[in-house]
């Protein structure tokens, strides 16, 4: 350890307690940030000694590091970010703070995967999927598939874990000399329709396998596969999986967080059975209660996690839909019309947070029934019926949530 990471480490240190005393927030970001300044080296140096796991992808980041941590905590201590801070600043504060743990998993921005992996040279990485998000911040997806495909081009000694399923995730991978392919699903194909490596159309079968004819980039076999609630590990043993949380796409998630385990020796089922303690993920999947009804948040981001959280929306509960669009969000919420609301037809939602203007005429064009209502905890109590309610919100409108059922 050199003294000028030393001194950077300690105001980090410094400037993260001044934080959280004055209030200012929970410190995780301007420490990384002034450890950073102090030394930018920082990021590669705490990661001096370690075995890390990088995550990344466009929907599921944080839940797949919470899986992979559970099965890697079965072995020792694990050393993670999260907060979703997952930005460099966030990752060198998550390192930084913990001196101890040898191994780790680090959740990563998608843009910011190659100048992480080239600080912290991962052991290895996995790749969850890649669809549009925010237009105003991120670059075309396949631009993004191209610049991990160079990434893994240039670091061979990486193993990467990836979903065989998203051809912008496979052409990425393809780039390694050792992937372990799982099939973890892929509903949402509205950003695959071109091969990324030709730019011809792909050809599905309507069994999760596609091919380009252009360049016969096609999907490969997996040794990790998925079927309804059972993980089928490369020896072929099942494992039904019994998740706390909710949703089809965690069983994949799941699947995904076992494959990349198993790098470390760790048993598919030992591995399974830590991820099913977990009740939510930072306030996803959230079940709780407010002004006497049972309450269920639900984070969704994009239109691929939308379309995600409302297959996860129980029929006979009320319904919330909440949207901002600050920085954190995007400001561009033209998104909207890419989520498949008319499956919430013959339901009544009321639409919420600062945008709940643009979100109620989308609901008025998708056929829903529904009002306006601003204020995040009256919407709670305007949702359909006088039961259950589920809350399906983007990024800083769960937040606000978290703090009006008082998880935050």
């Amino acid at each position: 350890m050199t003294a000028r990471f030393a001194l950077a480490r300690a105001a980090g240190r410094t400037a993260s307690g001044l934080s959280r005393i004055t209030g200012r927030g929970g410190g995780t970001t301007i420490g990384g940030r002034v450890t950073l300044l102090v030394d930018p080296d920082s990021l590669a140096q705490a990661a001096v000694g370690r075995e890390l796991a990088l995550v990344s992808g466009t929907n599921g980041k944080t839940t797949t590091r919470t899986l992979l941590v559970a099965a890697l905590s079965t072995r020792g201590p694990v050393v993670s970010n999260g907060g979703g801070a997952n930005l460099p600043t966030g990752l060198t504060a998550a390192l930084t703070a913990d001196r101890t743990s040898r191994v780790g998993v680090l959740e990563v921005d998608e843009p910011f995967l190659p100048k992480v992996a080239a600080a912290v040279k991962p052991r290895v990485v996995v790749l969850l999927n890649l669809s549009r998000d925010q237009l105003d911040r991120y670059a075309e997806v396949r631009r993004l598939a191209g610049v991990w495909h160079e990434t893994l081009t240039g670091m061979p000694e990486i193993h990467v874990v990836a979903n065989a399923d998203d051809p912008l995730v496979v052409w990425a991978a393809s780039a390694a000399p050792g992937v372990t392919w799982v099939s973890a699903g892929q509903r949402w194909t509205y950003d695959s329709t071109a091969c990324p490596a030709c730019g011809d159309i792909l050809h599905r079968d309507g069994k999760g396998g596609w091919r380009s004819d252009g360049c016969g980039l096609s999907r490969p076999t997996p040794t990790w596969q998925v079927e309804g609630d059972v993980v089928v590990d490369p020896t072929g043993a099942r494992h039904q999986v019994e998740l706390a949380i909710p949703g089809q796409v965690n069983v994949g998630n799941a699947a995904l967080a076992a494959a990349a385990a198993a790098q470390w020796d760790i048993a598919a089922e030992t591995a399974l059975r830590a991820m099913e303690a977990i009740p939510s993920v930072e306030g996803r999947y959230l079940q709780t209660s407010y002004s006497g009804r049972p309450v269920r948040l639900l984070l969704a981001k994009n239109p691929a996690g939308w379309s995600e959280a409302l297959q996860m929306a129980r029929p006979d509960t009320g319904l919330v839909v909440a949207v901002n669009a600050r920085a954190a969000d995007g400001r561009d919420p033209s998104w909207l019309w890419d989520v498949p609301f008319e499956m919430l037809r013959g339901r009544h939602a009321v639409a919420t947070g600062e945008r709940s203007r643009d979100v109620a005429v989308r609901l008025r064009y998708a056929g829903v029934e529904h009002v306006r209502v601003d204020d995040l905890a009256q919407a709670i109590r305007a949702a359909h019926g006088s039961g259950p309610v589920d809350v399906l919100a983007n990024y800083t409108a769960f937040q606000g949530y978290r703090k009006v059922v008082r998880d935050a």
